[in-house]
């Protein structure tokens, strides 16, 4: 039995003999079914012309994308820790090369998921590093399309995602109910990272971000969302913002940048 992938979304589900008759991402209004319908692949014709990019970004930090483009293309993110190395957010594609690559840099202690559209590959990764434990926030329970054991679902606003990383995953919510983000205290020299998917999205003018209910369909979130969002990172220092994809990066004054482009946007909705 094949572990099907979703084409558009790059979502997998549970070993069957023939693919799911649907994806509940790609139904959902958050994103689409692609234009050539519901199509569907496999690890083993994926590892047939594909590989991912190993590409370093900061200190102690290290993006993970495929290529050619698989599903949305995002980046997935090891961060480095003295407690153990964790996975911010995955990707659909692995193969030798890539484990190899994380076993290089100390291996992999957790896994941790921003929302339902980047998890992708999760069990496949867990199972690749010996069933590490995998983040959820609890809200978005009913998206997960492959259920593995080494998912652990976490509820209330904030988790420690390792004990002695250093790191929190903050639920935002927004793009999903329970969208979260995470606190990287050593990222930026020190000065603080947020690594964000795209519960906070980072604009083609990177002294910007942005907020939506759904990206590919253009359904922007309610006043009292971005609210929210602003308000759930406001405790954490942070000079620094990663999103979903390689070269997604407000560089500096991030957090400033998250508070004015929340006032821009707030305003432009009030007409």
């Amino acid at each position: 039995m094949d572990h099907y992938f979703c084409i558009t979304c790059g979502a997998q589900f549970p070993g069957s003999v023939a693919p799911p008759p649907g994806c509940p991402i790609c139904e959902d209004d958050r994103q689409y079914v692609g234009h050539q319908g519901q199509r569907w692949t496999t690890l083993a014709e994926l590892r047939r012309d594909h590989h991912n990019q190993v590409q370093p970004i900061e200190p102690g930090l290290t993006g993970f994308t495929t290529v050619p483009r698989f599903a949305i293309g995002q980046q997935a993110h090891l961060i480095e820790t003295p407690a153990g190395n964790v996975l911010w957010s995955c990707i659909s594609f692995l193969d030798e090369a890539t484990v190899d690559a994380i076993a290089q840099r100390g291996g992999l202690a957790a896994i941790v998921v921003s929302h339902p559209h980047f998890n992708t590959g999760i069990a496949e990764w867990s199972r690749a590093f010996g069933d590490v434990p995998i983040y959820l926030h609890a809200d978005d329970r009913a998206w997960v399309t492959r259920p593995d054991r080494a998912i652990h679902f976490w509820a209330g606003d904030t988790v420690d995602v390792l004990p002695g990383s250093g790191l929190t995953a903050i639920r935002c919510g927004g793009h999903f109910a329970g969208s979260a983000v995470l606190h990287w205290p050593a990222g930026a020299d020190g000065q603080g990272a947020l690594l964000t998917g795209d519960t906070i999205t980072v604009a083609a003018d990177r002294r910007w971000v942005s907020f939506m209910y759904s990206y590919p369909n253009l359904v922007p979130l309610a006043a009292e969302a971005v609210r929210r969002i602003v308000a759930a990172v406001e405790p954490y220092p942070f000079d620094r913002l990663y999103g979903g994809w390689h070269e997604s990066v407000v560089s500096t004054d991030a957090k400033a940048a998250v508070r004015r482009s929340a006032d821009r946007y707030l305003a432009r909705i009030a007409g």
